[in-house]
């Protein structure tokens, strides 16, 4: 056995094949000195179990690209390391029984499409041509991906070990990590029971144990193992060789060939937690007891779809463990409180289709400081400390892993760990009707039921049972006044004789502004795109008031204490719970308020981006008039405790300016009406200000400058960028956008759109979505094209424009 080394510049913990394939990537990205620890045997954890299955299209446009890689990458390391991986690309058959499925099936072709991955509508009878034991009396239609297939997981892993072994990493086995040795806010090393190894970069691989690592070194890493079932036949003269994979979402199911003999996995409904005091300490290559009953509704949704099941045995009933996440996306990259930390795990039962562009990605985020590409579906720093809670996790998880292949419904609200987060206006806002989302573990208002309306969704891809209510509130932001619950912002207070230059730096907009004013701002990295879009109010000379949205706040947080000058005197508070946040928006937004207040809020007396105290109703509150939804209006300030009393005062005062409760449905549709971005769809680390369509937000010449100016320099002195942001609307009102669309010009594939909703003011479904030409995006290129945006693979007209489609001047909200 090699000699545990005392120190190694990176340290991977987890032998299975995130673990084996980060190693190896690391290499080939010339990182050496890489040691990889393995409590018991590679490979021995959950990836020895895994059914294979192979896919080049996964739920989300980046997840897909990493899919897309693990597929190129398996064959050619095969032929590089001489060990068999046993890709078999039989190509796999999606089938639909209900129309909301098969809609399903046909918008996620139509990415699949756009990402060059072959997938192709086929007809019930096609499919069984392909699939002959399968019974297709009920089916609708099925999505054929001819790039798909298995491999085998355990020698997957032990090729990308062999490969990083080859490439210099060393790799051991039987050596467990009993802790994570830190040293003023950082990971140094680990402990195991060898020895101490010293090290400056600590990985988490550790699959269903990551949890537990990270918490020794103080990091939320929320996953939680469950049990996971298959089940194999005795062998089956008549089956033919070489089927495709078959999924069967509608019941749960999906099937595969195995050396003559069917392999039947699924996800049921109602899933079991498992080891919830612990995983065994002697746990290797282990099976769990299983439960023929409760895996039995998925067995006979599989003997309905392959009828020959039900005349052959079954050799095995295995039940093994996999880690789920409270949100079905896998954790990647760095601890957002732990420098040098990273991690890599909780991959929800499609670790072997990622885990090659798994380990491509971290490899790339670790050397060169960022990924490929953006992440943010899949970042860590998404997660929430409440969520790595074990009874949050023991009840998200029974019901995260049964939706795996439940309907993937537009605006789907998990049922479970809900209430965990609510703003002081919860109960009044849920007395007048409100029906309640989750974000950040945040209950907000989605959208006001009326009197004797149900109060929960009906999911559908079409308008669901919501869409009217939703209308209903945007119409009245538009044209009278709309009350909306915005207290779910985060709000960070950084104060301090420096807290104006770091801020300067941090900032792309000019911060030396006068107290009292807010200003609209990006956060840039040093390639100049965006890692933040929020508003930053100087309060003082020394004191600033950070909003941004809840769900990025904790990776807001640690861009900005991560970016400070250095020696920076600054204090950084976080102020979330110390203000609750209301949004008084409309035209007749003024009108209301001079009722309440008492201080002079003319256009002259507040003027556009003010912030101020100002007394409503005889509550002390500061108010900034600022929109997100393109009117009029303020967003006031008032002390936690002062909020029920403001919100009534103002509710009960509105009823003669047609005043109407507000969800964040209908400020969504308000705020892509008048083109306003929306970080993590229209704005990511990839996007540049430029192509943003948001360079007038950035002070170049700014004394001092600030980070990423130089790389914005560069790209506008090459003139009219290649990328652009580009507003749409549907010429047909019918049709609904969610976002991932394709785009089409002429009838070329020109993009993606980034964020949708329908546009109740402005009559049709309203993308926005980025467009790449090699001439550049130029207002007389948008403006002279066919477009269309295809849906389910269905293509419709749409109008573009470079400027927003509502009030483009923006003077409503200036009025």
């Amino acid at each position: 056995m090699t000699k545990l080394p005392s120190q190694a510049e990176i340290v991977i913990i987890g032998g299975g094949i995130i673990g084996c394939s980060l190693a190896y990537h690391l290499t080939k990205m010339g990182r050496k000195d890489v040691l990889l620890l393995e409590r018991k045997k590679l490979t021995s954890g959950t990836t020895w179990h895994a059914a294979g299955l192979v896919r080049a299209m996964l739920y989300t446009a980046n997840l897909t690209r990493l899919a897309q890689y693990s597929l190129q990458l398996y064959p050619a390391l095969e032929k590089e390391t001489g060990q068999a991986t046993g890709l078999r690309q039989t190509g796999s058959i999606s089938i639909a029984t209900n129309a909301e499925r098969w809609e399903e099936l046909r918008r996620g072709a139509s990415m699949a499409r756009a990402f060059g991955v072959p997938a192709d509508p086929i007809s019930p009878q096609q499919a069984q041509d392909l699939w002959p034991l399968m019974q297709v009396e009920d089916v609708v239609g099925a999505i054929w991906f001819p790039q798909d297939g298995q491999v085998n997981p355990a020698d997957t892993t032990m090729a990308l070990a062999k490969g990083a072994r080859m490439g210099g990493a060393t790799i051991l086995e039987d050596v467990k990590v009993t802790d994570i040795l830190t040293r003023d806010g950082r990971a140094v090393g680990v402990r195991t029971a060898e020895g101490d190894v010293q090290a400056e970069i600590v990985v988490n691989c550790a699959g269903m144990w990551a949890n537990e690592i990270g918490r020794w070194a103080g990091v939320e890493v929320p996953l939680q193992a469950a049990e996971h079932f298959y089940i194999v036949t005795e062998p089956m003269g008549d089956l033919p060789k070489g089927l495709p994979i078959l999924r069967n979402m509608d019941a749960g199911a999906y099937f595969k060939e195995d050396a003559g003999k069917l392999l039947v996995g699924g996800f049921e409904l109602n899933a079991r937690p498992w080891a919830l005091d612990g995983i065994p300490e002697d746990f290797c290559f282990d099976e769990i007891a299983g439960d023929m009953d409760h895996f039995l509704p998925v067995i006979e949704g599989a003997m309905a779809r392959v009828p020959r099941l039900g005349q052959v045995g079954i050799r095995k009933f295995f039940n093994g463990p996999e880690s789920f996440t409270p949100d079905q996306r896998y954790l990647l990259g760095p601890a957002p409180d732990l420098k040098g930390f990273w991690v890599a795990a909780g991959f929800n039962s499609i670790g072997i289709q990622s885990g090659g562009g798994v380990g491509m990605a971290l490899a790339h985020w670790i050397t060169e400081g960022h990924p490929p590409f953006d992440l943010w579906d899949v970042d860590l720093r998404r997660m929430q400390p409440h969520q790595n809670d074990k009874t949050y996790l023991r009840t998200r998880t029974a019901e995260a892993l049964g939706l795996t292949y439940a309907m993937h419904w537009p605006f789907r609200q998990f049922t479970t760990a809900r209430g965990i987060r609510k703003t002081p206006l919860h109960d009044q806002l849920a007395a007048a009707g409100a029906v309640f989302g989750e974000v950040a573990g945040w209950e907000r208002a989605n959208w006001f039921a009326d009197p004797g309306q149900e109060r929960e969704y009906r999911y559908s891809f079409g308008r669901q049972n919501w869409f009217a209510n939703a209308a209903a509130e945007v119409r009245a932001v538009r044209e009278a006044v709309g009350l909306i619950d915005l207290s779910t912002l985060a709000k960070y207070r950084v104060d301090g004789p420096d807290a104006l230059a770091c801020l300067q730096y941090i900032s792309a907009a000019e911060m030396d502004v006068e107290p009292g004013r807010s200003v609209y701002t990006q956060w840039l990295n040093a390639r100049g795109g965006i890692e933040a879009d929020l508003t930053v109010i100087r309060e003082a000379a020394d004191r600033f008031l950070i909003l941004t949205g809840a769900a990025a706040a904790r990776r807001d947080w640690g861009w900005l204490r991560g970016n400070l000058l250095p020696g920076a005197r600054v204090a950084i508070t976080d102020a979330t719970t110390e203000t609750a946040v209301l949004g008084v928006m409309g035209p007749k937004a003024r009108d209301l308020l001079r009722t309440l207040a008492t201080d002079d809020i003319s256009h002259e007396g507040f003027p556009f981006a003010t912030c101020r105290p100002l007394t409503i109703a005889g509550i002390p509150t500061r108010a900034t008039r600022i929109s997100y939804v393109g009117e009029l209006g303020w967003e006031i300030h008032v002390a936690w405790a002062d909020a029920p009393r403001l919100f009534d005062a103002i509710r009960n005062a509105g009823a003669p300016y047609g005043l109407r409760l507000v969800g964040m449905h209908a400020v969504d549709s308000l705020r892509i009406e008048k083109g306003y971005r929306h970080w993590g769809h229209d704005l990511t680390e990839e996007d540049t200000p430029i192509e943003a369509g948001l360079a007038f937000a950035v002070a170049f010449d700014k004394p001092g400058g600030f980070l990423g100016r130089e790389a914005l320099l560069a790209q506008r002195a090459q003139g009219t960028p290649a990328k652009r942001l580009v507003q749409f609307i549907l010429q047909d009102p019918s049709p609904i956008l969610y976002h991932n669309e394709p785009i089409y010009r002429d009838g070329q594939l020109l993009g993606l759109t980034s964020s949708a909703a329908y546009g109740h003011h402005l009559g049709g479904a309203v993308a926005l979505g980025y467009v790449r030409a090699d001439g550049g995006v130029t207002a007389e290129f948008v403006a002279s094209g066919k477009w269309e945006i295809e849906i389910g693979l269905a293509r419709y007209a749409a109008t573009a424009s470079l400027r927003c489609l509502h009030d483009p001047t923006g003077g409503r909200m200036r009025s």
